[in-house]
């Protein structure tokens, strides 16, 4: 188990010293998807109502792992229609 968090842990630090890097040298560390998001609302009856938003571009950070608070962009593109229950 050491050894797994060791490796995580090297992993992040070399993820975010690019990061850094890209972010000083300007060299595009952020990036743009298109999210379409939609509520569910469970009613009384049982049934759910979907309320869809209309689509928006959502900032990402092309990394490994989540940095400066912006979700990774490979995460976003699998993750383009996020569902939120209400």
């Amino acid at each position: 188990m050491t050894c797994a968090a060791g490796l995580t842990l090297v992993a992040f630090s070399v993820d975010y010293a690019v990061f850094r890097y890209r972010v000083a040298a300007n060299r595009q560390p952020f990036g743009q998807i298109t999210v379409s998001s939609y509520d569910a609302v469970l009613q009384k009856n049982g049934k759910t109502q979907f309320i869809f938003n209309p689509p928006e571009p959502q900032t990402c950070v092309h990394s490994l792992f989540p940095h400066a608070g912006f979700v990774p962009c490979w995460y976003l593109q699998r993750h383009t229609e996020p569902r939120t229950d209400i």
